[in-house]
């Protein structure tokens, strides 16, 4: 199971390997802008590093939208970002599961994201990553995420389970990965992240283990479960702390 964390995307084989990590995360671009990723002249370094190399889309695209004006740019730039993904050999680009607005019906919200994977082809694995707040979110609860994953599944949508997304939610990390699964028959990708706040908080603050509110234990545990790559999303300066911890936890 490789371990690794979430990068600086200007040399993020380096920083993997100063940091002994064997699995990597980044950006493409920056994360609040609209920016295709423009091709990168280490992109063969990086996908012969030998890294489990994974993609983090920008955060401003969401599929769910009701406004044309956000989703359909959503859809263009999801595309954009796959495609620079699988130029580095990433295994998977991550996307945020998105929300509609206030008032409006849900059910659009997972249809949009059906409507997707109809209509286009991705050349990386699409891992939808649930989320830690808004009454509107698509990927939220673990409810939510069945509606959704009856929209998507059928077209081989992956998941990326964070852990202090689901602690924020309201989601027991106990057992978290059994019932999962039996909602999206997988899980790809592990955000491996402690919590500066309380269970339920809807609060997205991400803490090194030591700071954690959420018992580490039980993070290590949701990743040894899953049995699948897992990124740590925490402070730099903890990052080699966390992932030794998981390490020391994992099975052999």
């Amino acid at each position: 199971m490789p371990i690794g964390a979430h990068l600086d995307h200007a040399d993020p084989v380096a920083a993997a390997r100063e940091l002994g990590a064997d699995a990597v995360q980044f950006f493409l671009t920056d994360p609040q802008g609209w920016t295709d990723p423009p091709e990168r002249p280490d992109a063969a370094a990086i996908a012969a590093s030998g890294l489990a190399v994974f993609v983090h889309a920008p955060y401003r695209i969401n599929i769910a939208a009701t406004n044309n004006r956000i989703r359909i740019p959503s859809r263009k730039l999801l595309a954009s970002h796959a495609k620079g993904a699988a130029a580095i050999g990433a295994r998977g680009l991550i996307v945020h599961g998105g929300h509609v607005g206030a008032g409006d019906d849900a059910a659009v919200g997972f249809e949009n994201w059906r409507k997707l994977f109809e209509r286009a082809e991705f050349e990386v694995p699409i891992l939808i990553e649930n989320t830690a707040g808004g009454e509107n979110a698509m990927a939220r609860s673990f409810d939510r995420l069945a509606r959704l994953w009856d929209a998507v599944g059928e077209f081989g949508a992956g998941l990326c389970l964070d852990t202090c997304h689901a602690h924020a939610a309201g989601e027991d990390l106990a057992g978290i990965v059994d019932r999962v699964t039996a909602i999206t028959g997988r899980v790809d990708l592990v955000h491996a992240n402690g919590s500066r706040d309380e269970f339920g908080s809807s609060r997205d603050r991400h803490a090194n283990y030591a700071d954690s509110l959420l018992d580490p234990e039980l993070i290590a545990a949701a990743v040894a479960a899953a049995g699948v790559p897992a990124i740590v999303e925490t402070p730099v300066e903890g990052h080699a702390a966390d992932i030794a911890y998981l390490r020391e936890r994992l099975p052999e």
